[in-house]
């Protein structure tokens, strides 16, 4: 019979994503200004900090991580804080505030080497401007969808923000390669029509090559290189939000409504005040919902469950503090590391994460924290084995298409390739069945009307673990994966690797205490 149900299935898929149709055009500015501040995140920021710290900087390992511990410390902190801000000042303003102190940062960073102006007004400062857009993505996400477009719109975002992070790594590796850019030429039908030179691009620097920035005449090291697109990359972003971000529109649920400012001179004096009001109102009800909250048996296995969770985010937290030496180290200058341990895991959760949401909807949250959390914990010791355990791997088709393939380098194939890509495949199943139900299980915890407080004050002990991860990296690097001497880097994965393992335990060891019963799952 031609009346199939398939037609019908489809259709209702397809209407999921254009469901988005009616969304207002801001929805997609933020999703283009969100692309571009990861492609600058990732090239300014992220695993560049900490080799830009060393070699460019003069700083040994251990104060290296020490620094960036401080840098994403602050960047937390001022995350949690921000809220009162963009309340007071609006979406539009917030955003142009971030992209302009992230931008005045970066190019602070590429133009001195002078530490006591670099550290304050670079690195720290683009930790203000980072932060200070990262809250403010999601609240305008929800603010721009409405209820039927906001799952589809969170999905969409997700998946951007991964799309974002693939291309920087992928840049982040052209950048250290070796391959310099040509010349294009222009034809057609056998005849030319000109050519462009690319070859003045900062691609294909070397590890510790350096780039004359055009016009200006400046020589910058690979690392600078990278911070200077990621400042180019702020710029875009900047002027999307300035010339068409309107100002005081929100998607309702009977369409998109605009509501107007006050006169543009009323703006200045209450600009001031509204801040100042705000923020001394956050306070006062933060302090006084923080006192609260210590009163609730809730509150505790809510601060429990996060803590214990700490423990897997240490392997994120190190693959941006720890990794680009170690790759470096371990695999030479130029290594194109990145591809696997970025850019994989990016592509490997924009496929997975739609996926295990739909074969685990009846699956408690609680219980998916616990098994993928397991799964990525694990995963870390593949790195932490002997790299020749998997030389088999290597000389075989795998190494083959990985290794000459897929990432371009020649000669005999270093079966830590294949350790690192076999961690990170395992790392990334792992967090596609944990890290999307992470929040969902935080949100089941915390009592009606104060999910918003649980899940600010969830930052703190990543603002506490920051700290530690970031000064532990430096210390594991000098004492097991050193630039000279002898080197035992699988000890530490160990490390890193026992310290995830404290999330699955943890959880299993306390489920009697901090699970709870989630409607429309099976039983706790």
């Amino acid at each position: 019979m031609s009346n199939s149900p398939a037609p019908s299935h489809a259709a209702a898929f397809l209407k999921k994503f254009t469901v988005l149709r009616s969304a207002p055009r801001e929805l997609w500015i933020i999703y283009g200004a969100y692309i571009l501040e990861n492609l600058a995140y990732k090239c300014g920021a992220a695993g560049v900090l900490t080799l830009w710290l060393s070699y460019d900087l003069g700083f040994s390992d251990v104060k290296a991580g020490t620094w960036i511990a401080t840098w994403s410390a602050i960047m937390t902190l001022i995350t949690v804080l921000v809220g009162s801000l963009t309340d007071a000042i609006g979406i539009r303003r917030t955003f142009l505030l971030g992209f302009a102190i992230c931008l005045t940062a970066r190019c602070v960073m590429i133009v001195t080497l002078n530490r006591w102006l670099v550290l304050p007004f670079g690195l720290y400062l683009q930790a203000v401007g980072i932060a200070l857009m990262v809250p403010v993505m999601i609240a305008a996400v929800k603010k721009f969808s409405n209820a039927a477009q906001r799952s589809v719109a969170f999905s969409l975002y997700y998946a951007l923000m991964n799309l974002g992070f693939a291309c920087g790594d992928g840049i982040f590796d052209n950048v250290r390669g070796s391959e310099r850019p040509g010349t294009w030429v222009i034809s057609l039908f056998g005849r030319t029509f000109g050519s462009i030179d690319f070859s003045w691009l900062p691609l294909g620097l070397g590890e510790h090559g350096h780039w004359t920035l055009p016009i200006l005449g400046m020589e910058l090291s690979s690392y600078r290189a990278l911070i200077f697109l990621g400042a180019v990359f702020t710029v875009p972003g900047f002027l999307l939000v300035w010339f068409f971000l309107r100002d005081g529109v929100e998607m309702t649920e009977t369409g998109v409504t605009i509501t107007p400012r006050q006169a543009s001179g009323q703006q200045g004096a209450s600009w001031a005040l509204n801040l100042w009001t705000s923020c001394k109102e956050t306070a006062v009800k933060t302090a006084s919902i923080f006192a609260g909250l210590w009163r609730q048996p809730a509150f505790y296995r809510f601060l429990i469950f996060m803590t214990l969770v700490v423990g897997v985010r240490m392997i994120f937290f190190q693959l941006t503090y720890l990794f680009p030496k170690y790759g470096i180290r371990e695999l030479g200058p130029g290594a194109p590391f990145a591809h696997i341990s970025g850019m994989l895991n990016s592509v490997l959760i924009l496929v997975l994460v739609p996926i295990c949401g739909v074969l685990t909807q009846k699956v408690t949250a609680y219980r998916m924290v616990t098994v993928g959390s397991l799964i990525s914990a694990l995963s870390v010791f593949f790195i932490a084995l002997p790299p020749r355990w998997f030389q088999a791997l290597a000389d075989g088709w795998l190494g083959d298409v990985l290794v000459h393939q897929w990432l371009g380098v020649a000669g005999a194939v270093n079966p830590l390739y294949i350790s690192i890509f076999m961690f990170i495949v395992f790392l990334s199943i792992g967090e596609a069945l944990w890290s999307p139900r992470l929040y969902e299980y935080s949100a089941a915890i915390a009592p009606h009307g104060q999910e918003a407080s649980y899940m600010s004050l969830s930052m703190l002990p990543y603002f506490g673990a920051k700290l530690v991860a970031g000064a532990l990296s430096g210390w594991l690097l000098q004492q097991f994966c050193p630039e000279t001497g002898p080197r035992h880097s699988e000890v530490m994965w160990m490390v890193v690797g026992g310290m995830a393992l404290i999330t699955p335990v943890g959880a299993y060891v306390f489920r009697k205490h901090i699970q709870v019963h989630e409607d429309g799952r099976e039983e706790a």
